[in-house]
């Protein structure tokens, strides 16, 4: 077989077709553009526009190339407009004719300042894509999975300054700090004002000794003050953005909630829930959240609406050598502890942390062979929580054939969710500063998640 030499290859034929019929069939912007219409989007920006002067961009070509953005994970609105630009079937997506300008890279920056940054409709693109996928039967809200996934701020790890910030209040603290005042009461001891401890602090316009929660000190980025340090075991340290996060289990997102990053997952996510149940209560019967979720409250919370609760076990953090807190039994009836000496530690008071402590004598931990194993002090004291037994009731879903075949499944619904948004669409780090942005950037990422699943699926 002879060599082939191309060097005489022409380019500078007439094409006599469409951009139509350039596009393959099965490409991918194809079944994008079956999936939905997005003419619904003229209505949801028709009101940040004026009816007077100059004609603007096209809002829908402006959303697209944000599609085309997430979707193809270019990361950048230059290169998405440099490469529409040569790009046949992204044109073809776009609605434009090959000899018609592609947008300026910065008449997106522009829009968004001028029209859509305080504006709705970034939400409303979301739930759009998801109630479609939701006509179509593709959503299934039985069980629910939940996790959050740290993203790296545009922030430069090296230049922060020390803030001190107030302590907030949790949402149940009210519900918690009553319980606690009641047991106190009981026993006759003093009641709190706060489970936060007040501090008193002067104030210099009326010169008076007021009371107020504690502070913190925290590093706050001077380049991205609304980002928050995240620091975690091996991973690197640095300024991040946390993505509170639920889907279902075909891997259609549902609901997601930006925060700081230095934020917990069990502290975001009592707002991202609240905002899930809002709009989809009554469907939701399950969900299914990681160890770090698995605190009192939100046991609580979760099984007071009638929810069945699905985590993993979490190992006590007992130094080794000691005895494991599942080793001393609790009474339930008398309301005590059993150490495994067969002695007894009693009801002595409520703390303000909203745990109950329980002490043995003196006399019973002098002598006893098992003191080495047991504590370092005087006297063995084991805490329990007010809203213990809410989490002793979700520990026994753990033991049921429900669990063994709904949590599993975190692994190939919200975590594979993370996986994919972080390697095709843009979501491991972010170029944008601010939580309103990043909030209004994640809506898009998950959007567009839900919408090439949907696309995908629909062409089977």
């Amino acid at each position: 077989m002879t060599m082939t030499n191309r060097h005489n290859s022409k380019r500078d034929h007439f094409i006599f077709c469409t951009i139509n019929d350039v596009v393959p069939q099965d490409h991918l912007v194809r079944k994008l553009e079956e999936a939905i219409d997005f003419n619904f989007i003229y209505e949801e920006v028709k009101h940040l526009y004026s009816p007077y002067g100059r004609a603007g961009t096209d809002p829908v070509i402006l959303f697209k190339l944000l599609f085309i953005n997430i979707i193809f994970g270019l990361n950048s609105m230059r290169r998405t407009c440099s490469e529409a630009q040569v790009n046949l079937a992204y044109r073809w997506f776009l609605g434009l004719d090959i000899e018609e300008k592609i947008p300026n890279y910065s008449t997106w920056s522009q829009n968004y300042l001028r029209r859509y940054k305080d504006s709705e409709v970034f939400e409303t693109i979301f739930y759009k894509i998801l109630s479609q996928a939701m006509n179509l039967g593709f959503v299934d809200m039985t069980t629910v999975f939940g996790d959050g996934t740290h993203q790296k701020a545009n922030a430069n790890k090296r230049k922060h300054t020390e803030a001190e910030v107030a302590i907030t209040k949790k949402y149940y603290e009210d519900e918690l700090l009553k319980e606690i005042n009641e047991d106190r009461e009981c026993i006759g001891k003093e009641t709190y004002d706060s489970i936060t401890k007040t501090e008193n602090m002067f104030d210099e316009e009326t010169g008076e000794l007021i009371k107020c929660k504690g502070t913190k000190k925290i590093k706050e980025s001077t380049t991205d003050p609304e980002s928050g340090c995240f620091h975690k075991g091996e991973k690197e340290k640095c300024f991040a953005y946390a993505h509170q996060t639920f889907c279902d289990k075909n891997g259609f997102v549902i609901e997601t909630l930006v925060v700081p990053g230095n934020i917990h997952d069990s502290v975001s996510f009592n707002d991202a829930y609240k905002h899930m149940m809002s709009i989809f209560e009554g469907a939701i019967k399950n969900i299914s959240l990681d160890a770090g979720y698995k605190t009192p409250a939100i046991c609580k919370q979760l099984l007071d609406e009638g929810l069945k609760v699905y985590m993993p076990y979490v190992r006590p953090r007992t130094k080794k050598g000691y005895f494991k807190k599942y080793e001393y039994v609790y009474d339930e009836v008398y309301d005590q502890y059993i150490c495994p000496n067969n002695k007894l530690l009693t009801y002595t008071t409520t703390n303000r942390e909203g745990y109950r402590e329980y002490k043995s004598e003196q006399k019973d931990c002098k002598d006893c062979p098992f003191k080495k194993k047991c504590t370092k002090s005087k006297q063995k004291v084991i805490t329990r929580h007010l809203w213990e037994s809410y989490k002793e009731e979700v520990e026994e879903f753990r033991y049921t054939p429900e669990w063994k075949e709904i949590y599993p499944q975190r692994k190939e619904t919200i975590e594979r969710v993370f996986a994919d948004c972080k390697e095709n669409h843009n979501l491991r780090y972010t170029r944008l500063k601010g939580l309103t942005k990043n909030q209004h950037q994640s809506w898009l990422v998950f959007a567009c998640h839900n919408l090439k699943k949907m696309a995908l699926w629909l062409r089977g």
